[in-house]
């Protein structure tokens, strides 16, 4: 799969969250002067997840978000329950409602 140059730059800016913290489509694209859809575009089509953790970024009032192209309340849920296990297992917990537990969990210091 080809990788536009918009995309490789998401990529690098994702390999920049570390393991335990998150951030928001919205931050990305205030990095990257672009727009949080744009970014959910890239992260659907990440050809090197996890090493390129597209599952550290969720939405910025604190929700899961989506996860491999499929959106937070789509029914089956499965691809929620993977983001949220690779979550939980780096430290990141949600409650019951889906939300970030712990704000101090929020990362937003990239650099371009």
């Amino acid at each position: 799969m080809a990788v536009t140059d918009f995309q490789e730059r998401v990529y690098t800016l994702l390999r920049q969250i570390p393991s335990g913290k998150v951030s928001s489509y919205a931050a990305l694209s205030k990095a990257l002067s672009s727009s949080p859809r744009a970014i959910g575009g890239a992260l659907r089509r990440n050809p090197y997840a996890p090493e390129v953790p597209c599952h550290r970024v969720i939405c910025a009032d604190g929700s899961i978000g989506g996860f491999k192209g499929e959106a937070q309340d789509a029914p089956s849920g499965i691809n929620q329950k993977e983001k949220l296990r690779l979550l939980e297992s780096e430290g990141v917990h949600f409650d019951e409602r889906g939300c970030l537990k712990d704000v101090g969990r929020w990362w937003n210091e990239f650099r371009t």
